[in-house]
């Protein structure tokens, strides 16, 4: 295939788990031709906003908002205002557009990516969907309608889409993540100051941190870590809960708990660790079965269709992955864990069966598509 020059814009954003495979995908974009130019468009005061630009790419914020599943004052305020903001979200994504001339828009979720997806597609410029879960959003499952592809990571999707449309890519990670062998796992070790005589855990609740998992380690830690005697937590708590956290630790001699707000390098927290237990974002599974770990899905309740448990039914169905439900989590999360870390057996095990789902290539493949619709 030929890569021709090409002005390409990706737009969604709000989480980790959209943002890192918008940026996967736009530095392979960068790879198969260096001429190409890309412009970011995410929702102002979200994450994408600071993430792009570290990452080399220019981004264009937009008002956009989602309403708000819980109800309180704040959250009703917020939802009366969102009418206006995707009006004004819809005209700037249409000035936007006019302006960069783009030769194809990208799709990756979150609150950005439905105004201008839309605003692409009424103006006859192609349009491709990434679509990261097992359950499909209303607003994929409406733009679809017009898309030219929509590349998905999990199989039954035709429930959802044009089955004449979809193309199976996985979803896009970071390239630092793959299998890992001994001497990383001792980079990992090192760098993270960890006795490579213990057990590892990880724990991490997706980028912005996972109330329910702080809660879990805070109860285990409460209890007097119980089977927790020759095991090392490296702990991701989120910036929102990184306070209460500082403060629940205070006075406490824990040399064998690290935590931190967010982990930077990711690689070598997986390679490090036998254990992980995360939230199931559609890109913290990619990631985890990218790294070959045996992982504990805690499935955040907050987010639509429950889409999270979707995602980890579909490992859990092939015995290549643990789940516990939110609501028992911090009753019984780290048990399951501590169980879980002494049994060399069935690491092996979730370990064999989670390898082959890894899909490795997902940017490239997202790429070629692209480049199939100009």
């Amino acid at each position: 295939m030929t890569y021709r020059k090409l002005r390409i814009i990706i737009s969604g954003g709000g989480t980790g788990g959209h943002i890192f495979p918008a940026i996967s995908i736009a530095r392979k974009f960068m790879e198969v031709n260096p001429d190409n130019e890309i412009l970011f468009v995410g929702a102002e005061g979200k994450m994408e906003m600071d993430k792009v630009p570290s990452a080399g790419f220019k981004i264009i914020g937009l008002p956009m908002a989602g309403l708000q599943r819980k109800p309180t004052l704040h959250n009703i305020v917020n939802d009366i205002k969102v009418p206006f903001k995707v009006l004004s979200s819809l005209r700037k994504a249409g000035h936007i557009i006019d302006e960069f001339k783009p030769d194809i828009a990208v799709g990756v979720g979150g609150y950005a990516s439905a105004p201008l997806l839309w605003q692409a597609e009424r103006k006859g410029i192609p349009t491709l969907i990434q679509e990261q879960n097992g359950f499909a959003g209303l607003t994929n499952k409406i733009l679809a309608k017009r898309a030219g592809s929509i590349c998905v990571a999990y199989d039954g999707m035709e429930r959802f889409f044009p089955a004449d449309r979809i193309c199976f890519s996985g979803n896009p990670i970071r390239s630092e993540i793959h299998p890992y062998g001994q001497s990383e796992k001792e980079e990992g070790l090192e760098f993270y100051g960890m006795d490579p005589s213990r057990r590892h855990l990880l724990v991490v609740g997706g980028s912005l941190g996972s109330g329910t998992l702080n809660k879990s380690m805070r109860k285990w830690i409460e209890d007097g870590c119980p089977g927790g005697e020759d095991v090392q937590v490296l702990w991701q708590c989120g910036k929102y809960y990184k306070s209460g956290i500082d403060e629940f630790m205070k006075g406490r001699n824990l040399p064998n708990i690290q935590y931190s707000d967010f982990i930077a390098r990711m690689d070598l927290a997986y390679a490090m660790s036998d254990v992980v237990i995360s939230r199931s974002g559609a890109s913290s599974i990619s990631e985890i079965c990218a790294a070959g770990k045996a992982a504990i899905f805690v499935p955040s309740p907050n987010v639509a269709e429950d889409h999270q448990t979707h995602n980890a039914m579909a490992l859990v169905n092939k015995k290549a992955a643990l789940m516990i439900p939110d609501n028992e989590a911090e009753s019984s999360l780290l048990k399951t864990a501590m169980g879980l870390i002494h049994d060399s057996e069935r690491i092996a095990e979730i370990e064999a069966n989670v390898k082959p789902l890894a899909r490795l290539n997902a940017a490239q493949t997202i790429i070629d598509q692209a480049y199939k619709l100009v």
